[in-house]
């Protein structure tokens, strides 16, 4: 079996390391917002290039915390993309803001910058572009159509630990942005994590408070918060893997490349690098009309394959209200044709080969 990503390989890497400092934790007993979680905010906001990284208990809380900090709230609108998994659009009913979800840049998968000036109405307060896949966003003219309308700006990284675009890290451009730790991702914990990261003093003091149910002072709470903190034990693991980022970032640009030589000139299409930024593959996502017959004959294989996202979400029950009789062709075309391949850094030449053989005797 192949499988998406391979993180017994990576466990293997890294034990010794994470197991110590597991050992050290519970030895410690010093479990919340402890020193690991405080080094590790330390070291993503170096990394990053940003002042302030907030560890808290998912990506989805992370874009929430972000939004709330960023004073959207009540009947305000956020343009976003309708081909991203729902949590950048749930955040944003959280605070009660609309979601706006508008068309893609067929070739990128990212919110297309025309689709958002296009979008625009006295009520939108914020922009939130997804670097899906780890492909960046075409930040440069996202940022001067935010900073021309007076609109928050909040990234939503979730896929894109690492990815940099105009010699940026993504999260670093906006006004705030959240970033997922769920195990799969370029950056991944034992389990659920997040981070929001900020260069405003104002914004990262509201997001420590908001994390921590309303609290800057124990016991003492100045508004309604949440219980949404980034766990000891995370932090522990996640230090071990940031520092390997790179490397392991590298190693999914390797497999990459080498899927899109061996496929090319067939009848599908391989992802595009655009060139803004340095794309970091959190997956590897063709396009095929004869997409149910190529993933037939992988599973067949016992190779993994999945299709993200098969429902856009203007087209998802749960935002019926707000998005019916609304069409976004490219969207709908692309999840209609998309899928991924296995990605991860210790897929051998033996492992890509192997798959794209087996494309290629399925076409």
């Amino acid at each position: 079996m192949i499988p998406m990503v391979n993180l017994k390989a990576q466990y293997a890497e890294i034990k010794d390391e994470v197991e110590q400092g597991l050992a050290q934790t519970i030895e410690n007993c010093s479990f919340i917002l402890g020193p690991n979680v405080q080094a590790f905010e330390q070291e993503t906001a170096a990394y990053l290039g940003v002042k302030h990284a907030i560890g808290v208990a998912s990506g989805t809380d992370a874009l929430h915390l972000a939004l709330l900090a960023e004073g959207i709230g009540k009947g305000d609108e956020v343009i976003t993309t309708a081909f991203t998994f729902i949590a950048t659009a749930e955040a944003i009913k959280y605070v009660g803001a609309v979601p706006v979800f508008v068309d893609i840049d067929p070739r990128t998968f990212n919110i297309a910058p025309e689709a958002i000036i296009n979008a625009i109405t006295s009520r939108t307060k914020a922009v939130m572009p997804v670097h899906l896949f780890g492909q960046p966003a075409d930040m440069e003219q996202i940022e001067q159509i935010c900073q021309e309308h007076n609109l928050k700006l909040i990234e939503d990284c979730c896929q894109s630990f690492g990815a940099s675009v105009g010699g940026k890290q993504t999260g670093s451009i906006g006004d705030a942005a959240g970033f997922s730790f769920f195990p799969s991702k370029n950056l991944g914990g034992f389990g659920d994590g997040g981070l929001v990261v900020t260069n405003s003093d104002t914004t990262a003091a509201k997001l420590k408070q908001l994390r921590n149910h309303g609290s800057n002072v124990r016991y003492y709470h100045e508004v309604i918060g949440y219980n949404s903190r980034l766990d000891e034990m995370q932090a522990v693991i996640l230090r071990a893997k940031l520092k390997r980022i790179d490397q392991y970032n590298q190693g999914r640009r390797r497999v990459a490349h080498r899927y899109s030589e061996l496929l090319a000139g067939l009848p599908l299409t391989t992802p595009l690098e655009d060139g803004l930024g340095v794309h970091v593959y959190h997956q590897y996502t063709l396009l095929s009309e004869r997409r149910d017959e190529i993933m037939q004959a992988l599973q067949a294989q016992q190779i993994a394959c999945a299709v993200y996202y098969p429902v856009p979400l203007h087209q998802q029950v749960a935002f019926k209200e707000e998005c019916e009789g609304l069409s976004l062709p490219v969207t709908e075309t692309v999840a209609a044709q998309c899928f991924s391949l296995p990605i991860c850094p210790y897929l051998s030449d033996g492992d890509i080969k192997t798959i794209t053989d087996t494309i290629k005797a399925a076409l």
